[in-house]
């Protein structure tokens, strides 16, 4: 393993092991969300449709600043969009209102972005966001980590893996639904693994197109992992589902090291 690649590991162990919130995960079933960043119009017209035909709902992450745009991802969502949405029992979470990394601005700058994100979501719709935050990009630093995670009801990460039995509600796991149905195999693993160790299986994706952008998935890839996780019978819930479980059973709340030193300025993360 190279420098870098050591670096990199240890700033995930030391992201892991600070500023967290950990709960204890007892449900008797295992548990899949299915979440969308952004969000694409796609993953709602399409994959909300697909979501409502297994009566699952899922969780869309929304950067108010990107509403009426297009990108590399498709048309992104409009404003009669979130009330649908909402209408259908879809959870509409945040994801800060430009879309902004945390890693390129300060930290006090990304917090605002965060309430800016969540106020725009209360102005659009007349209520508040389910209190669930993505960081956009999947980026995540110490400070981000503490500063939002006061805040919100739960920050889900990108970095793969499955909730369970501890999860920390600072920094979610999840996996990435991006593809073709050549995937399916790994879609399948994934969710027998949860099964076997009833846990928490959050999956995310960006739109739901037949030729999806690098950061989106299939229709036919989407339905076979609502379909398979359907038959399993795994509970399909959104993350505030899922989140208003979690907390009947606190584990507390991690510091930092005792040293003094604050670790969100090592290895140069803000």
């Amino acid at each position: 393993m190279n420098v870098r690649a050591q670096l990199g590991l240890l700033r995930r162990q030391l992201l892991s092991s600070v500023y967290s919130r950990r709960v204890l995960l007892k449900s008797e079933r295992p548990i899949v969300s299915f979440t969308f960043d952004d969000f694409p119009r796609t993953a709602f017209t399409v994959g909300g449709r697909i979501l409502k035909s297994y009566g699952a709902r899922g969780t869309y992450y929304a950067a108010v600043g990107l509403m009426n745009m297009s990108n590399d991802l498709g048309e992104q969502f409009r404003r009669d969009d979130l009330n649908t949405l909402l209408g259908d029992g879809h959870e509409l979470a945040s994801h800060t209102f430009s879309h902004v990394s945390c890693r390129s601005v300060s930290c006090s700058k990304f917090r605002k972005e965060v309430d800016k994100g969540r106020r725009a979501i209360e102005e659009l719709t007349g209520q508040s966001d389910s209190g669930n935050f993505a960081f956009p990009f999947g980026e995540v630093t110490l400070n981000a980590k503490r500063a939002v995670g006061a805040d919100v009801a739960s920050c889900r990460s990108i970095w793969q893996g499955l909730n369970g039995p501890e999860v920390d509600l600072n920094l979610l796991l999840a996996n990435s639904l991006y593809g073709d149905r050549a995937r399916c195999p790994q879609v399948q693993e994934l969710i027998l693994d949860n099964e076997r160790r009833r846990s928490w299986l959050i999956f995310y994706s960006h739109d739901v197109h037949h030729t999806p952008s690098r950061f989106g998935c299939t229709p036919a890839l989407l339905e076979f992992a609502v379909s398979f996780a359907s038959h399993r019978n795994a509970r399909i819930l959104t993350v505030a589902e899922a989140v208003a479980e979690l907390v009947v059973h606190p584990l507390g709340t991690d510091s930092c090291f005792k040293s003094g030193h604050d670790p969100a300025e090592i290895l140069t993360g803000r």
